[in-house]
């Protein structure tokens, strides 16, 4: 087994996630620049430049964000990130994820997170996601993965105020029991 990595590059048939870089910032605000995109998430003024430069410094602090390309066209269809590796509690997050509204209902999220947890499953047992509470999306997204909410927590963005989130968790036995 290869040894942990909070940015691996990932892939499957249709997509490829690889680590963030700082000269990914044009491609991914030309994406996060849709006000749609936020209308759910904590912070709604991310389509915001001035704002989204706070996310996407926050991204590159945490040495855990990636870029979701289409691996048939190399467009950057959005990011999602690994953060809050506990080695203690055996657990990490996922989370801060986000995709172009033409990305939406086309099966990318879902398989972003199917690599994300087939990657960190060999490493933790149990994952978590903080989502906005009130990103009615997101929640149902996450699950039909099989994660259940366990707590609503208030959360700090780089940069920004406390939001309200839900903490969904999944178990590694419950991901291969729901992936199969």
């Amino acid at each position: 087994m290869c040894p942990f990595s909070l940015q691996p590059v990932l892939e499957n048939d249709a997509i490829r996630l690889l680590p963030l870089q700082p000269s990914d910032f044009d491609a991914l605000y030309s994406v996060a620049a849709d006000p749609k995109i936020w209308e759910q998430h904590p912070n709604q003024d991310r389509w915001q430049r001035s704002v989204f430069t706070t996310f996407f410094a926050g991204a590159m602090q945490s040495e855990g964000a990636f870029k979701v390309v289409d691996k048939a066209t190399g467009a950057t269809l959005g990011s999602t990130r690994l953060y809050d590796y506990n080695p203690q509690d055996n657990s990490i997050l996922i989370g801060y994820t986000f995709y172009g509204t033409g990305s939406w209902g086309k099966g990318i999220n879902r398989a972003a997170k199917a690599l994300l947890l087939d990657y960190v499953f060999q490493f933790v047992e149990t994952v978590r996601f903080h989502i906005g509470a009130g990103n009615v999306r997101s929640q149902i997204a996450i699950q039909r993965l099989g994660a259940i909410k366990v707590a609503e927590q208030e959360v700090t963005y780089y940069g920004e105020l406390p939001k309200l989130n839900f903490v969904y968790e999944l178990t590694k036995q419950t991901w291969a029991a729901h992936a199969k």
